[in-house]
């Protein structure tokens, strides 16, 4: 790979960086002879998995690293060396000149404070201000950001705001002083297809608007094709290969970056040119024309009807399928009063069934209601009204002794590994205490039942003696669907259990979800916000908003023929990996959005 040639008017030149962190007495390479360049006005993406170096090496430009780090080479800011410079400079230039947004607001942001406080006291920091005028600016960057209210945004706690309305507010406090370079890490990972795009719009805008140096640290290559002008791609922490946006999707040279593309979940297939199919769909076609409110009509008519049509194949296809594993009737859900709060109801008049063989994708955005159906198909949350059966029990008239007897009938896998783990147990005994408790295998037995699991999953046995902080995210999930499977389940609830992953290890996991549901054929309701990875593996889709189910049917009903303005919306924010279609799936989702 060749070193790029120093440039005059680079905001940003980086030149054989290397981070190293002193562990056990020795130095160990987190980042190795990095050298790159970002201009004004330039995003630069710095791609690949967790454990590259690409966070590490972007904690290195802004000396945010602990102090068993050891950092060489040069990093120059507008032409000023930034390596050696005391504490006391660096403070004054982080949030003046070099600013930041992280993957979580919530934890980067101070609970204790208002969303106002934060800007005013970012403002005041490094620029003379009176609080009148701070607060005027702060004012002035929330209503940039385009939160709906701006001043009741000013006067909110971060816990007062959705995620993607605190990440706003986290941008609008890092533009405070107009950087010259803004580093976004995993800026959009934690947010819901529908916030996300919002999101990559405005960092879009704001970039094009101040003309800042953009780096862009990421595992979603969806979300590279909508920003990247430039792409770095790092693999154990070296720099494998760098192009342009086009070079690198189109014509990608690296045998890790061709996987690394490999990898990524398409929604639709390469074969399918879904963008076309979904404004074919939804009419999008003519959105540019002047379209009369009898078209209108006449379009919302047709859809109706498809939609009648669609309910009456999927009621005629059921009634020949025989008992579902699950089956929801009218089901509402209601999380009981606390204190002075009153109860909410966050499902409402649920229909759908799951049965054996079959995996049922639940999709919608965060609030939707996905996750709490899920955990209530398990027994953890009642229902109040409706019918909610599993196997054909009622889960809202059993007694205690048929619930017992329910649990062994079903599984849960949970989006995060680490946390639904004991981690003062090995991994052998936490995938065979189901199996214990349920009296199903002692001794021998169970020992051999463990090494079973392992096989199954696909883990070496002896990993059966490490604990969960000794395995990889991947691995550990792994560990989680061989602890939900022990008992042989009837009914597996997945509920986002890759969201956390990196594309490769996500990919490696969903096949081997798929294989397990093959041979051991369970009924398994798969909940997440992903539509790429629910349109590799699910039958069928359900689409969840605002506690309601919107829209039901087969996978190709609903990723290419969707009928509901939201579910077009819904697969129309999701980005492409692919710069050229995501550029079409943008115009689409912005003439979607405009026109209702």
């Amino acid at each position: 790979m060749t070193t790029p040639v120093p440039s005059s008017n680079a905001v940003l030149e980086v030149r054989d960086l290397s981070v190293d962190f002193a562990v056990n007495r020795r130095w160990v390479p987190a980042a190795i002879g990095l050298s790159y360049d970002v201009h004004a006005g330039e995003v630069l993406a710095i791609v690949g998995e967790s454990g590259s170096g690409k966070s590490v090496s972007s904690m290195a430009i802004l000396d945010l690293l602990p102090r068993n780090a050891r950092v060489r080479g040069s990093i120059k800011l507008r032409g000023t060396e930034l390596r050696g410079l005391s504490a006391s400079r660096m403070r004054k230039i982080r949030g003046n000149d070099v600013a930041m947004i992280f993957q979580e607001p919530m934890t980067a942001l101070n609970p204790a404070y208002t969303i106002g406080f934060q800007i005013i006291e970012t403002l005041r920091l490094h620029r003379e201000m009176s609080p009148d005028d701070a607060r005027e600016r702060a004012i002035e960057l929330l209503t940039m950001v385009e939160l709906p209210d701006p001043d009741k945004a000013f006067r909110s706690y971060p816990h007062q705001l959705s995620g993607g309305q605190r990440q706003r507010a986290m941008i609008a406090q890092s533009l405070a002083c107009d950087p010259a370079l803004l580093i976004a890490d995993e800026p959009t990972t934690a947010l819901d297809v529908t916030v996300q795009a919002e999101i990559l719009d405005l960092m879009r805008n704001l970039r094009d608007r101040l003309d800042s140096a953009v780096i862009l640290i990421t595992h979603d290559m969806g979300v590279v094709a909508d920003l990247a002008d430039r792409i770095a791609v790092m693999r154990q922490g070296l720099i494998v290969e760098t192009g342009t946006s086009e070079d690198i999707f189109y014509r990608p040279q690296h045998p890790y970056t061709q996987e690394l593309l490999a990898a990524v979940p398409h929604l639709g297939g390469p074969e399918i040119d879904l963008t076309a199919a979904l404004a074919s769909a939804t009419g999008a076609e003519n959105l540019v024309q002047n379209v009369s409110a009898a078209d209108l009509e006449a379009r919302e008519a047709e859809n109706a009807r498809r939609l009648a049509a669609a309910a009456e194949r999927e009621r005629l296809r059921l009634a020949s399928a025989g008992a579902p594993v699950l089956a929801l009737a009218g089901v509402a859900i209601e999380y009981p009063k606390q204190g002075r709060m009153p109860a909410f109801r966050a499902v409402q008049g649920a229909d759908l069934v799951v049965h054996a063989g079959e995996v049922v994708g639940l999709v919608g955005e965060s609030g939707s209601g996905k996750t709490t159906i899920g955990r209530a198909a398990v027994g953890l949350l009642p229902t109040v009204e409706g019918s909610l059966t599993v196997d054909g029990l009622d889960l809202r008239t059993a007694d205690r002794a048929q619930m017992r007897a329910l649990r062994r009938k079903v599984g849960m896998v949970f989006q995060d590994p680490s946390s639904s783990l004991n981690p003062r147990l090995p991994i052998g005994e936490s995938i065979g205490e189901p199996l214990f408790l349920a009296g199903e295998a002692k001794g021998v037995a169970l020992q051999r039942r463990i090494e079973e699991l392992l096989d199954q999953v696909e883990l070496p046995r002896a990993y059966r003696n490490r604990y969960p902080h000794e395995l990889s995210g991947g691995q550990k999930q792994r560990v989680g669907i061989a602890r939900a499977i022990a008992l042989s389940p009837q009914l597996l609830v997945a509920d986002e259990p890759t969201s956390a992953l990196d594309v490769s290890v996500q990919a490696r996991v969903l096949e081997l979800l798929q294989d397990l549901q093959r041979r051991l054929q369970f009924a398994c309701l798969f909940v997440t916000h992903d539509l790429a990875v629910v349109d590799m593996l699910a039958d069928r889709i359900v689409v969840m908003r605002r506690g309601e189910i919107v829209e039901q049917g087969s996978r190709d009903e609903i990723l290419r023929r969707p009928q509901h303005p939201y579910t077009q919306r819904l697969i129309a924010a999701v980005p492409l990996p692919n710069p050229e279609k995501q550029r079409e799936r943008r115009l689409l989702r912005g003439m979607l959005v405009d026109h209702g």
